[in-house]
C-alpha cells in the first residue's frame, strides 16, 4: 500500500475530486474549481519533486483529475493509476510536456492538457535578460563587489560586450523566439539595441522580418545604420555569424546535443549563448570545456540537461551565468498557467470542447468575466477524438 501523503483540502464534498500535485500561484484557479462543484486536493509534502509512488498515493481509488508538474514522470504507471481511479484528464503546468508519455495517456483515455500562450513575453524577457548580463558580466561583477575585491577603477576591469550594431541569431523563431528577437533589435526604451538579426526555423518568420524591415527604414529615414534581418539556410550559418545566440528549439531527436563540441567549435570566441528552451539541447560537457577554453565566451542558462542537477564544472565556471528555471517566474504568467492548467482538468471533467486556438488564451485569463466553456490546450485532443469549440 502507498504511503499516505500530506494534503490541504478545498470544498471537501465537492462532486469532482481534482488533485494538485504542488501549491500554486494565486487563488483564481482554486476558485474556479470549487465554484465548479470540485473537491480539491492540494499535495503538502515538503518535496520539490513528487515520486510515481507519492502520485498514485495522492490519486487514490477515485479521482476525476491531476494537475501535475513537468518534474513529475507521467507515463504508464500512473495513467494507469489514474484510469483505474476514474480520471480522465492530466494537465502539466507548464507549455512543455517531455515527462509525459502521451501515448500511454491515449491508451488509457486521458486527456492532456499544458499552459501555451501565457509564457512568450515572460520567457523572451529572461533570455534577453540573460544576455545582458552576459554581455556586460554583471554576475561576475556583483560576486566581486560582495567578496570585497573591489578597490579601484581600473580600465580592464569586466570589460564586456557592446550589444549595439552586432548581430542576434536565434534557433527557433517560434513565438518565444520572435519575441526575444524583436526585444534584442528594438527593446523596450526609446533607443534599443539595434541588432541585426539572423535566424533559423524550418518556417519563414514572415511577421519578424516585416517588424524589422519596418524598424530599419524608420532608422534610415533618421540618418541611422538601418538595422538588418536574414533567414539563414542552416543553423551552422546562425552559429558561425552572431554575437549572441538564443535557443528557442522544441526538443526532440533532431534537437537533442544540437549544441555539442563540434557546433560550439564553429562559434565566435566571444560569443553569448543563450537557452531558455530545454536543458537537452545543450550538451553540458561540451559546453563546461568549451567555457574552460575560451574564457571570453559566455553562457546563459534557465534549463540544465538533467535537471535539476548541472553537469560537474559548470557552476564554477565565472563565464557561465546559471540560473533556477524562472523563465516563466512572473507572477502574472505563473497564475495564468495555474488557470491554464485547472481549467483544462475541469474542461474534460465537465464535457466541454477543446478550445479552438491554444496560443489564444486572453478570454480565459480575464479575471473579470466567466472562463470560456472550453479546455485550452489538450495536446492529444484529435487523438481522443474530443470536440473542438466553435466559440
Amino acid at each position: 500500500m502507498a504511503k499516505p501523503v500530506s494534503i490541504e483540502v478545498w470544498n471537501p464534498n465537492g462532486k469532482y475530486r481534482v488533485v494538485s500535485t504542488k501549491s500554486m500561484p494565486g487563488t483564481r484557479w482554486i476558485n474556479l474549481l470549487i465554484e465548479q462543484d470540485c473537491r480539491l486536493e492540494i499535495c503538502t509534502e515538503k518535496k520539490t519533486i513528487l515520486s510515481v509512488e507519492d502520485i498514485i498515493a495522492l490519486i487514490g481509488d477515485k479521482c476525476d483529475g491531476v494537475i501535475g508538474q513537468l518534474t513529475e514522470d507521467w507515463g504508464e504507471t500512473l495513467f494507469a493509476a489514474l484510469s483505474k481511479a476514474g480520471g480522465k484528464a492530466f494537465s502539466n503546468m507548464a507549455v512543455g510536456y517531455n515527462n509525459v508519455d502521451v501515448n500511454a495517456a491515449n491508451k488509457y483515455g486521458v486527456a492532456v492538457g499544458n499552459t501555451p500562450g501565457v509564457l512568450t513575453e515572460t520567457t523572451a524577457e529572461l533570455a534577453a535578460s540573460l544576455s545582458l548580463a552576459a554581455a556586460r558580466r554583471i554576475v561576475e561583477a556583483d560576486g566581486f563587489m560582495r567578496a570585497g575585491l573591489y578597490d579601484g577603477w581600473l580600465p580592464h576591469l569586466f570589460v564586456g560586450n557592446l550589444l549595439k550594431g552586432q548581430t542576434v541569431g536565434v534557433i527557433g523563431a517560434g513565438r518565444i523566439g520572435s519575441a526575444y528577437a524583436r526585444m534584442m533589435v528594438l527593446c523596450n526604451t526609446v533607443e534599443g539595441f539595434k541588432m541585426n538579426l539572423i535566424y533559423f526555423d524550418l518556417y519563414q518568420s514572415t511577421r519578424l522580418e516585416k517588424f524589422v524591415t519596418a524598424y530599419g527604414q524608420f532608422l534610415k529615414a533618421n540618418g541611422e545604420q538601418p538595422v538588418t534581418w536574414k533567414r539563414a539556410s542552416s543553423m551552422s550559418e546562425v552559429l558561425q555569424e552572431a554575437d549572441v545566440i538564443s535557443l528557442h528549439p522544441v526538443l526532440d531527436k533532431t534537437t537533442y546535443h544540437l549544441i555539442n563540441k563540434e557546433s560550439l567549435a564553429t562559434m565566435k570566441k566571444e560569443a553569448i549563448l543563450i537557452n531558455c528552451s530545454r536543458g537537452p539541447v545543450v550538451d553540458e560537457v561540451a559546453l563546461v570545456e568549451h567555457l574552460k577554453q575560451n574564457p571570453m565566451f559566455r553562457v546563459g542558462l534557465d534549463v540544465f540537461e538533467d535537471e535539476p542537477y548541472m553537469k560537474p564544472g559548470l557552476g564554477e565556471m565565472k563565464n557561465a551565468i546559471v540560473v533556477p528555471h524562472i523563465a516563466s517566474a512572473s507572477k502574472w504568467t505563473r497564475e495564468g498557467m495555474a488557470t491554464l492548467a485547472a481549467l483544462n482538468v475541469l474542461g474534460k471533467i465537465k464535457g466541454y470542447p477543446v478550445w479552438h486556438d491554444p496560443n489564444r488564451v486572453d478570454p480565459f485569463l480575464n479575471e473579470n468575466a466567466p472562463p470560456p466553456a472550453a479546455s485550452p490546450s489538450i495536446v492529444n485532443a484529435k487523438a481522443l477524438g474530443l470536440p473542438v469549440s466553435k466559440l
